[in-house]
């Protein structure tokens, strides 16, 4: 089971540095077909963010891809969010957060089919900070709520919406995954829902996986880098449909 966890935990690192994601939209899947229940499947995935976000918003800040003003402004937003990640994962049935995760997937599918190879490319628009504020704290509430960072669905609101170049929207989604999943770490454990064991060796496997996936993004073109996570999502809606319909 160790050596699955940690090929498992490379695997996901690298998606987490290539898309820009906590891991935890391919990871939580993936544990549940393991045979883990969804609940057990958050709490490793946000143990395993913790380590892939920090990692990687380090690298990234290296690489100037991080825009760390508008990033601390959602990142702050996403932690107070987060922090009631816990009550809810408490209270709600499986079934309706396996929704939606579903919801989550579908709504970032819309987005980037909807934004053009042009924009991808545009000027960052200037957003108010209490704008960015009250969209990190939603998204951190529902996203660590489902065992995801956020950037899912913050990564689409930032090119579709905010018009950040993809590569700046995909470091501030790394980023952002940094205080929702400390945030939701810490509620998650007050409430018993973390495996310690199983989470540090997929977080601490990841570090190499984060690495490798941020080299390989470095190399690839913004309409080639859009549409492998579009491919991404759709793998991910299946899982997911597969699990909450039985088929």
């Amino acid at each position: 089971m160790e050596i699955s966890l940690i090929l498992i935990g490379i695997v996901v690192g690298s998606l987490s540095g290539f898309f820009g994601i906590g891991g935890g939209t391919i990871l939580v899947p993936t544990l549940i077909l393991m045979g883990y229940d969804i609940k057990a499947a958050v709490g490793i995935s946000v143990m395993q963010m913790v380590f892939s976000s920090l990692y990687g918003s380090w690298l990234n800040h290296r690489k100037g891809n991080l825009n760390l003003k508008d990033g601390l402004v959602i990142g702050f937003g996403g932690f107070v969010g987060a922090l009631g990640s816990g009550w809810l994962v408490s209270s709600v049935p499986e079934i309706v957060l396996e929704s939606m995760f579903v919801a989550v997937v579908l709504f970032a599918l819309y987005r980037f089919f909807h934004t053009s190879a042009n924009s991808l490319n545009e000027d960052i628009h200037t957003v108010p900070s209490y704008i960015l504020g009250i969209v990190g704290a939603f998204i951190g509430l529902f996203a660590i709520s489902m065992g995801i960072g956020g950037s899912i669905l913050l990564t689409p609101i930032l090119v579709g919406f905010l018009h950040y170049p993809l590569k700046k929207a995909v470091s501030a989604g790394l980023f952002f995954v940094v205080f929702s999943s400390i945030s939701g770490f810490i509620s998650l454990s007050i409430s018993g829902h973390i495996d310690y064991i199983d989470g540090l060796v997929i977080g601490i496997a990841s570090l190499l996986g984060v690495q490798i996936g941020i080299w390989i993004a470095s190399k690839t073109g913004q309409k080639k880098h859009k549409n492998a996570l579009i491919v991404l999502y759709v793998i991910i809606l299946v899982l997911m449909l597969k699990k909450l319909f039985g088929i």
